[in-house]
This record gives C-alpha cells, sequence and structure tokens, in this order.
C-alpha cells in the first residue's frame, strides 16, 4: 500500500429505508461518497446495516440498490477491499454479495491490525450488558432453524413481513438519540470489558447513529461511533497517523 492510501469506515446506511428522504436520494449519496474515496482508499470497512433489510433466498435476492452494488463491484475490480459486516437489519445474508460484488464478509466483531494499530469493529448489536429481551430477539433473528422455516414463505410475503417490521423498528426510528454517558452505553461497556484482556488503539461500532468519539482513558484508546445516513453522514478515516471522524452532509 503507497504511503498516501486510507482505510475508511461507515455503517448505518440503512439503504431501502422509507424515512427522512426518499430511499434513491441516499443510496446516491453513498454512492457520491464512495466516488469520493475511490482513489485514496486501500480498503474500505462496512460496518452493519447497510442495507435495511436484507434477506437472501438460495435463488432470490432484494430488488433494487443497483447503484450501490454497481459501485462497490467496480471498487473491489479495481483491487479495493471491502469489509461487509452484517448488522441486525441485515444479518440474512448468505453468498451473493461476496460472489458478486467481491465483499469480504464478516458476521460477528473482528479484531484486527490497520497501519500499525490494532482496531476492534463490530456493528455492535448484542454487545455489551443488559438489554435481555433484545439480545433473545437477536437469538431468533440468528436461530438457523427458524432461518430456515421463515426461507419456505414465498418471497413476496417473507419481504412484505420483513419491511412491514423494519417500519417499526425502535432502532430505525432512533434518529437523534445521542450519547447517554459511558456508564449508560452498553458498547463503551463493552470495549471496557474488551480492554481488560488485550490491546486495542480504536475500537469502531455502528448500531447507536450517533457521530461520537470518546476517549476511554485506557492507554488512548478511543470509541468511534459511526452515526447514520438518515441526515447526518458521517465516516471515519484512518491513514496510520490520525483516525479522524468526517462529515459528508446533504447538500
Amino acid at each position: 500500500m503507497t504511503d498516501d492510501k486510507k482505510i475508511y469506515f461507515a455503517s448505518d446506511f440503512h439503504l431501502g429505508l422509507e424515512a427522512v428522504m426518499e430511499p434513491l436520494v441516499r443510496e446516491k449519496h453513498v454512492v457520491k461518497w464512495l466516488s469520493s474515496i475511490e482513489d485514496s482508499a486501500s480498503e474500505i470497512y462496512l460496518v452493519g446495516d447497510i442495507f435495511d433489510f436484507w434477506w437472501e433466498y438460495k435463488s432470490v435476492v432484494p430488488k433494487g440498490f443497483t447503484r450501490f452494488l454497481g459501485k462497490i463491484s467496480e471498487l473491489t475490480d479495481r483491487g479495493i477491499r471491502i469489509h461487509f459486516f452484517t448488522g441486525n437489519h441485515d444479518m440474512w445474508i448468505r453468498d451473493y454479495l461476496s460472489k458478486e460484488c467481491g465483499m469480504i464478509l464478516h458476521t460477528g466483531p473482528v479484531s484486527t491490525e490497520l497501519l500499525g494499530k490494532n482496531f476492534y469493529i463490530a456493528h455492535g448489536e448484542g454487545l455489551g450488558p443488559n438489554d435481555i429481551s433484545y439480545k433473545l430477539l437477536l437469538w431468533a433473528f440468528r436461530n438457523r432453524v427458524l432461518r430456515k422455516m421463515y426461507s419456505f414463505l414465498h418471497p413476496r410475503i417473507g419481504l412484505a413481513i420483513a419491511h412491514r417490521w423494519t417500519k417499526h423498528s425502535r432502532l430505525t426510528k432512533n434518529y437523534s438519540n445521542g450519547f447517554r454517558g459511558a456508564e449508560n452505553e452498553n458498547l463503551v461497556k463493552h470495549a471496557q470489558y474488551i480492554l481488560q484482556s488485550e490491546r486495542v488503539d480504536y475500537f469502531i461500532f455502528g448500531h447507536r447513529h450517533i457521530a461520537y468519539e470518546y476517549d476511554t482513558g485506557n492507554n488512548d484508546s478511543k470509541i468511534f461511533f459511526l452515526g447514520n445516513w438518515f441526515n447526518a453522514p458521517c465516516y471515519v478515516s484512518w491513514d496510520g497517523e490520525r483516525a479522524i471522524l468526517n462529515d459528508f452532509r446533504y447538500h
């Protein structure tokens, strides 16, 4: 990798969500961002809830997202490594995005070294203590038997049910929930737990829909919350020297 290359992180595009703006407006803005970083990017980490819903049957995938998927394929064809983390809205992915678009799929947290620093990257759903009812809901969503049963539904029915659920999801309605303090943030507690057993310089989390940088007070370790792309799009860039939370606002 040349010295001027960077690594980028973004999450919670919720492509397809009919809220705040037309879905196509958000998708075009995401593509605009990808185009703006394509010459400087060596890797791009998409950290969950990229789609507001994605259920992949063996031979059927959701319609739409052609601009986004086309751009992703263009970038991977150029040799840019693009990592796709599943979130709570798009965890039901099989192999379409990896085979057709060249993305590297991750279904859980990843610890990795990037340009000399240790990163812990996760969407964030279900991590940390508390919220037992939500953890049970995630267990049901991830259960192989229940997923197999759901796959027997005709796509027209299965996708309709899912889209109805996403419209009422507490997570996609919670656009402006700010940072609640370290003592009330499960992901901060999770980071503090991880730091007990390993050195992490940067935690990268999605899920919370807030753009925020938090200093853990532990050996300069920091947490970046990646925000959302409903009303205040942002991303993190890392060049080996500085990790920066950047805006990419709608104009």
